[in-house]
């Protein structure tokens, strides 16, 4: 996500002790500043836009009010400041819930506290809808988690570092089964679900810098930052569990299968959408590429799915799978 800080914009500055008519004079020398911040000791005490400066100075009194006295009599002593670090989207948020009178100011940006730049309500919102095209562009329709781009580029990211990390590798068994049975729209329900529960067990304390992403279909791929995936595995399995049975009739259920055509125009059994997880650790085993690390996924996930069952199942000969 793009910071603040890589679109700052310049705008001039005065101290707060100045006269009033030093920023008129600014205003008339800069006639695209549309504000200026007002600093002390190079930190940021507030804000004076040139719409609002304008129409103190011509409300009734006002020139003898204000005129040769210092700013700050006049400046915005509560502007939104935020820091150089805070994400685009933080700063939009923020920025759109202000009061409506100061719903065009000029944001600050600081850097430890010290005046570092603006940023422009037209500007912001310029590089905002760039950011939500990208998003669109990078991410998947149907849950809007990170696409197979940004997931080869988060596979390429754990290789080459020498921290833990887990690789999930998750899919639903008998996913095309229950589609061609149900239909699209309660499959693509049984999709959102299953991206809410990996969401759910995937973003917490303990993962701060996990990553989910959705390579398509009813497939789903996520990193952990260490290497306990069973607890993990186990949750994610026991609620998909719970989630699965309202997918299905409860005579379905119960029995462990339903019963349906096949594209060969025949009644038969279907067994019912189990999850199915892969799991690579560089605990024991260290990969070269993104594709070596792929096909170790891969044939782990063919092994999880020869089980009838949800289960996890981590690439290594001397693991078993976990049912």
């Amino acid at each position: 996500m793009i910071k603040i800080g890589e679109i700052t914009e310049k705008a001039p500055v005065i101290t707060g002790d100045v006269k009033t008519q030093t920023a008129g004079s600014i205003f008339e020398e800069q006639p695209s500043a549309q504000g200026i911040v007002v600093l002390k000791n190079d930190r940021p005490i507030g804000l004076v836009m040139k719409s609002r400066y304008n129409h103190k100075l011509s409300a009734k009194y006002g020139y003898d009010l204000f005129m040769g006295r210092p700013i700050e009599l006049i400046m915005d002593s509560k502007p939104l400041i935020v820091d150089q670090e805070d994400s685009i989207t933080e700063v939009s948020s923020l920025a759109m819930n202000r009061e409506e009178q100061h719903l065009y100011d000029y944001i600050i940006v600081t850097s430890e506290g010290k005046y570092s730049g603006i940023i422009s309500i037209r500007n912001l919102l310029i590089k905002f809808a760039e950011v939500q095209a990208d998003l669109a562009t990078w991410t998947n329709p149907l849950t809007g988690l990170p696409g197979n781009v940004l997931i080869e580029q988060k596979l390429n990211e754990i290789i080459s570092t020498e921290h833990p990390f887990s690789l999930l590798y998750a899919d639903l068994d008998h996913f095309k089964e229950y589609n061609d049975l149900f239909g699209f729209k309660r499959g693509d329900l049984l999709i959102k679900e299953t991206a809410n529960i990996l969401i759910k067990y995937l973003f917490f304390k303990k993962n701060e810098n996990a990553f989910l992403g959705h390579i398509g279909g009813d497939d789903f791929l996520a990193v952990v930052p260490h290497f306990g995936y069973e607890q993990l595995c186990k949750n994610i399995i026991n609620e998909f569990t719970v989630v699965a049975k309202k997918y299905y009739e409860e005579e379905d259920w119960d029995r462990g299968y339903t019963v349906g055509l096949s594209r060969k125009n025949v009644y038969e059994e279907i067994p019912l959408v189990s999850l199915s997880i892969a799991v690579v650790t560089n605990q024991t085993m260290h990969f070269s590429s993104s594709e070596e690390l792929s096909n170790a996924a891969a044939q782990t996930k063919k092994k999880c799915k020869s089980i009838h069952h949800s289960c996890y199942f981590q690439y290594s000969p001397k693991q078993k799978v976990h049912l």
